[in-house]
């Protein structure tokens, strides 16, 4: 609005302010022309009563027809073919402006005055006209600021709100702004604010009941192989050791999920060493993979650290390893280092998970993270599972390289440095 106030004000006021400049000019040529004509019509008039064509002129009743500092000049015509000239007024007037009159074979005249006085009210009459020109921008532009504040502030209002809503702020707000549009966005909001907020509460209560059957179920297979562990032979009483304290870690998990879906403060978290966090998983999953005959790596800097749920990095990144060994080949290496996305920025922690195998075709890429999409016969929500869950902490989950295939999980980093922060790699 202000740079089309501005275009139509420089538009209409060069125009305006070049029509008053001649406008003065106008009126001052118009004043001489009245008083050539008055002067003309004396000069007829002494003729007629003197009977003579020249000579006879009463200088004092022309000399009050010249203006202040002005010069008239009267040429007669004689018969010789030259002429004679009565100087009337200034003897000399500097940067003259002229109007001249011919009055056929009695005489012309020539009427000069300066043109600083003119000069002066063209400048005074341009300043009036910017003078004009800026008091009606300046109403222009309170009119155009009041305008956009109208429309502005509301939808700041809304944004703010929508904002509020997104950080799980659902109290309704009532208030609404008169602008059509804008109130019906508010409507909007109101019925999402009603909806979210009733899917929230029936998503925890379906959590908080899957995770109690959970634990009872679990509970149940816990007393059954207790109830091994005192087999007489000893594989089995190991096996079922084994498999009680898989248990235990599946019931802590669960309810490190149930506690991280109710804490969504990711920011206020305090940093926790990722390497002594993956380190459990890596042992968890390594049998597996000797199994398969293939090896499983950690390796990286142990005194890296990251805001974020510790059960939510396991949790993704045991997705990702999963995913390694069923569909990847070859070593698995598990690496944490920081990187830098620019000169300017923090270094964020770098969490990779990396095989050796084909690697994800180029028409399964852009689609590998999404929910139900799978190539190999799983349920396709593992890797959608773990993009969420680094991403409810703030972080952000890549495929970086095709084939082989490379996935690297960006956290927020927290990194004392030390003498003791050489990078490790713990054994296979």
């Amino acid at each position: 609005m202000l740079t089309v106030l501005t275009i139509t004000t420089v538009a209409l006021g060069l125009p305006l302010t070049y029509t008053a400049w001649l406008w003065v000019e106008d009126i001052t040529r118009t004043d001489l022309r009245g008083r050539l004509d008055r002067i003309a019509m004396e000069v007829i008039t002494q003729e007629q009563l003197d009977g003579q064509v020249h000579g006879g002129l009463d200088i004092r009743t022309v000399r009050p027809l010249v203006p202040k500092d002005g010069k008239l000049t009267i040429v007669y015509p004689t018969p010789q073919d030259s002429a004679s000239r009565i100087d009337i007024g200034a003897d000399e007037v500097p940067d003259p402006l002229m109007e001249s009159l011919a009055m056929g074979t009695s005489a012309s005249l020539r009427l000069e005055v300066p043109s600083g006085p003119m000069h002066a009210k063209q400048r005074q009459a341009v300043a009036a006209v910017a003078l004009a020109v800026l008091a009606s921008l300046g109403a222009a532009v309170a009119v155009a600021v009041v305008t956009a504040r109208r429309v502005a502030d509301p939808l700041r209002d809304v944004a703010a709100r929508a904002a509020r809503l997104a950080m799980g702020d659902f109290r309704p707000d009532p208030r609404r702004h008169g602008i059509s549009e804008l109130d019906r966005v508010s409507d909007v909001l109101d019925s999402a604010t009603v909806e979210i907020a009733g899917r929230l509460q029936r998503e925890h209560a379906l959590v908080a009941d899957v995770s109690h059957q959970l634990r009872s179920r679990l509970t149940a297979v816990r007393l059954r192989l207790d109830e091994l562990s005192t087999h007489p032979d000893p594989e089995v009483v190991h096996e079922a050791e084994e498999a009680m304290a898989q248990v235990d870690r599946l019931t802590e998990a669960i309810d490190d999920l149930v506690r991280a879906s109710r804490d969504e403060d990711a920011a206020d978290r305090d940093p926790i060493p990722v390497m002594d966090e993956l380190r459990g998983v890596v042992a968890e999953w390594r049998l597996p993979f000797s199994e398969e005959g293939r090896a499983l790596v950690l390796t990286g800097d142990r005194t890296l650290r990251a805001p974020i749920t510790a059960q939510r990095l396991r949790e993704a990144v045991a997705v990702l390893v999963d995913n390694a060994l069923m569909h990847g080949g070859g070593t698995c290496t598990v690496s944490v280092r920081t990187v830098r996305p620019g000169t300017d920025r923090e270094p964020l922690v770098c969490v990779e998970v990396a095989d050796e195998g084909e690697g994800v075709r180029d028409e399964l890429a852009p689609h590998i993270f999404d929910r139900g999409f799978s190539a190999g016969g799983s349920t396709g929500v593992g890797l959608a599972l773990a993009r969420a869950l680094i991403e409810a902490d703030g972080g952000r989950l890549e495929l970086q390289r095709r084939r082989p295939a490379l996935f690297a999980v960006f956290l927020g980093a927290s990194t004392p440095r030390s003498s003791s922060n050489a990078v490790i790699a713990e054994p296979r």
